[in-house]
């Protein structure tokens, strides 16, 4: 009694995987061909970056890169899921990480400001470093643009503001030369 039981519980399990392999190698082979594509759209990606923000520092590419990546390497995971049978359990992840996104972003919205203000004041030709700017209560001289702050030289100290809080308002003050 037992050795059919054993026997038939051996026969469900090949046969289970006899029904999945179709799924699993097409699977495996869409992997295959997402990896190539993405390797294809990242590099037009990364030239497209290089090309618009030639002056930029490469932290700001780099960034934009890898969220391109992230994005494309979700997606692809989401469809094999979905190739092998496990489309249920693709949807809830998709749910899932939208909520998840959502809430980060809440919770990163002054950060996010500030990164979108400091490419804003990357790209303005009035504000860079060397010059002197007033912004709100500072007036000093720019030392450094980063991504989400920047320094200011106030007689000798430095002074360090958020991007936002600059991009809002500022004015650049007029040399006497």
């Amino acid at each position: 009694m037992q050795t059919n039981l054993v026997t038939s519980a051996l026969e469900e399990l090949y046969a289970s995987i006899a029904a999945a392999l179709p799924n699993l190698i097409a699977g495996i082979v869409f992997l295959a061909v997402a990896a190539v594509c993405i390797k294809v759209v990242m590099t037009a990606v990364r030239a497209i970056l290089a090309r618009t923000l030639p002056g930029e520092a490469p932290v700001y590419r780099q960034f934009i890169a890898a969220l391109v990546l992230v994005f494309l390497w979700f997606a692809v995971g989401l469809s094999f899921l979905s190739i092998v049978g496990l489309t249920l359990v693709a949807a809830s992840l998709g749910t899932a990480t939208g909520f998840l996104a959502l809430g980060v972003s809440y919770a990163l919205s002054g950060m996010i400001a500030d990164a979108v203000a400091g490419v804003y004041l990357l790209r303005d030709p009035d504000f860079n470093p060397g010059d002197t700017v007033t912004a709100g209560d500072t007036t000093g001289e720019v030392t450094a643009i980063e991504l989400r702050k920047t320094r200011f030289d106030v007689a000798g100290d430095t002074v360090v503001r958020a991007n936002a809080d600059i991009e809002k308002r500022w004015t650049k003050v007029e040399s006497d030369d």
